[in-house]
């Protein structure tokens, strides 16, 4: 990659920039995907949009792909070597181009193109877009870190997750995109599904059928599944307005993935499982604007000025198989996160000086169980009859089934004296709002170490989805159960589909839940349905009466 970076421009005003920026980036992909000039006479050249994501204060990360030939399909392994050129300027209408520089493509990388920018300024909006043959891509905006030490005053975040293409829409993407006040988007996982069509959509029905109807396995399915969402107007919208900040879950390479195998992988006709998660692995970073900071992995920190750091986690590379006997949850030698990955958390913890500690994590942390009894009971009748010692848990695919790892990690919390740590999760196509306690078992005595807002699927089947009932009925007496169960559990909500807003002070955090009013429509709206705050210092969380303006 060549650049020709130039001197910075001045910060605009916040609100002004922002808000027209994104409003007209919002609307340029679903104007230019289909319009863009081609280099032949018949193939529009950026069909997929274009992407940023992990901000720095002095650089962002450029994706793109581009189809310099009819032969040149995603995964397909055809057509030429292409310069890429790509510039980013302070205004959209690239009056003042500010870097500029050209990327080399070819079948190698799907002809996919990334450019990680620097010498920019930071907390500043840029314009970027890219060219090949005389054809322009639509035009992104995306926004710079603030300086390493700068004084935040508020930020704001999109939070995501769970994206079925053929259970719906991503009309959450569009009105993520539409805002005009957030300064990123944190994606929690899931973001592509590896089904086959019909095997995993909207309560058993496809509302849209996805590429390759096959289930992804090899180099080439990975890829067509990532460029078929990249079609997607409603995610081209988002990712065009915002940078995204992205981890995966499972999904990404197949249902309850980890380092040996998955439930949705059968050697004896699908072939190694390492090979297929190299392929998925490597699609993922040819296709997401996602800079890995370890090789391989999507663990890594980012940092918004003094008010907060960003601990991004891997929690399927280095995982153990879930546990396959109820004692085995309390297994010290099982992991969720590796040696290397909990140490470079609990390090990177207690390092930050930011007001905020943020984690990006796939899988929800809160203990939830349902052999809940008192610790003096519970304890002796676990030994006895070889359950987890925490209770009986809900789902071994979280946390929930690695105690040993959640226990060191919640114990470095408290004996360090790590505070305002908050856990921003996805997976379970629920919404939920949580206390982490020190001890589930005698919560509330036991004190609180953390808290965590877990993100409703965005399409995926939820609670009512599976049981094929109306929204809001069966589930409500499943979310008063698990409530009674574990006390720590402030608020559930099984049934909808939606997304999160994170707004963040030095005084506060809180979530700002919305729901959509039907994922299989495009033109679903969207509403606020529950708010919940973190005071600063405090580790508890109470309900808000509105959302943030």
């Amino acid at each position: 990659m060549s650049t020709t970076p130039a001197p910075a421009p001045r910060t605009p005003p916040r609100r002004t920039v922002v808000k027209g920026a994104a409003a007209g980036a919002a609307l340029l992909p679903l104007v230019s995907l289909a319009s863009v000039p081609a280099v032949g006479a018949e193939v529009p050249v950026f069909q997929h949009g274009v992407a940023s994501g992990d901000p720095l204060p002095d650089g962002v990360l450029l994706w793109t792909r581009v189809t310099p030939s009819a032969d040149a399909e995603p995964g397909s392994g055809r057509g030429p070597d292409s310069e890429v050129g790509w510039a980013v300027a302070a205004d959209a209408g690239f009056a003042r181009v500010v870097a500029s520089g050209t990327v080399r493509t070819g079948p190698d990388a799907d002809h996919t193109v990334k450019a990680d920018v620097r010498g920019l300024a930071p907390a500043t909006d840029y314009w970027y877009r890219f060219t090949l043959g005389g054809a322009h891509s639509p035009v992104g905006r995306t926004r710079t870190a603030p300086a390493r030490d700068a004084a935040v005053d508020r930020l704001r975040f999109g939070v995501v997750s769970c994206a079925n293409w053929e259970a719906g829409y991503f009309a959450a993407y569009r009105h993520l995109a539409g805002r005009g006040d957030l300064d990123a988007v944190l994606h929690l996982g899931d973001y592509v599904y590896e089904y086959a069509t019909g095997a995993y959509a909207a309560r058993g029905a496809v509302v849209r059928p996805h590429r390759p109807a096959r289930e992804t396995v090899t180099l080439a399915d990975y890829r067509l599944r990532h460029a078929t969402y990249k079609t997607d107007p409603d995610l081209a919208a988002l990712h065009a307005a915002l940078p995204v900040i992205a981890i995966w879950d499972d999904h990404e390479f197949a249902d309850n993935a980890s380092a040996t195998g998955a439930v949705n992988h059968q050697p004896d006709t699908e072939g190694d499982w390492a090979a297929r998660v190299a392929a998925a692995k490597r699609a993922y970073f040819e296709w997401m604007p996602v800079r890995p900071s370890v090789a391989g992995t999507t663990y890594r920190q980012l940092r918004y000025g003094r008010l907060a750091d960003i601990c991004l986690l891997d929690l399927r590379s280095f995982r153990s198989a879930q546990a396959d006997r109820p004692d085995g949850a309390d297994d010290a030698d099982r992991t969720i996160t590796g040696r290397a990955q909990m140490d470079w958390l609990k390090a990177g913890l207690s390092r930050s000086d930011a007001t905020w500690r943020l984690v990006g994590n796939s899988v929800m942390i809160s203990p939830v169980a349902l052999l809940a009894l008192p610790a003096y009971l519970l304890r002796p009748l676990a030994d006895l009859l070889g359950l987890p010692r925490e209770g009986l848990a809900v789902n071994t695919d979280q946390w929930d089934g690695y105690t040993a790892d959640r226990r060191e990690l919640l114990d470095h919390l408290r004996a360090a004296g790590v505070r305002n740590t908050v856990f921003l999760t996805g997976d379970i196509h629920s919404a939920w709002a949580s206390e982490v306690p020190c001890e589930a078992a005698t919560y509330p005595l036991s004190g609180t170490v953390a808290t965590e807002f877990v993100v409703t699927s965005v399409t995926s089947d939820n609670i009512d989805d599976i049981l094929k009932v109306d929204p809001h009925t069966v589930s409500r007496v499943a979310e008063g159960a698990l409530q009674l169960a574990n006390r720590h559990l402030k608020w559930i909500d099984l049934d909808s589909h939606g997304f999160g807003v994170l707004d963040v002070t030095a005084e506060r955090a809180q979530m700002d839940y919305y729901a959509l009013s039907d994922r299989t429509r495009r033109d679903a709206t969207a509403a606020w349905v529950r708010s919940y705050r973190t005071a600063s210092g405090s580790q508890r969380l109470e309900r808000a009466d509105a959302p943030v303006r």
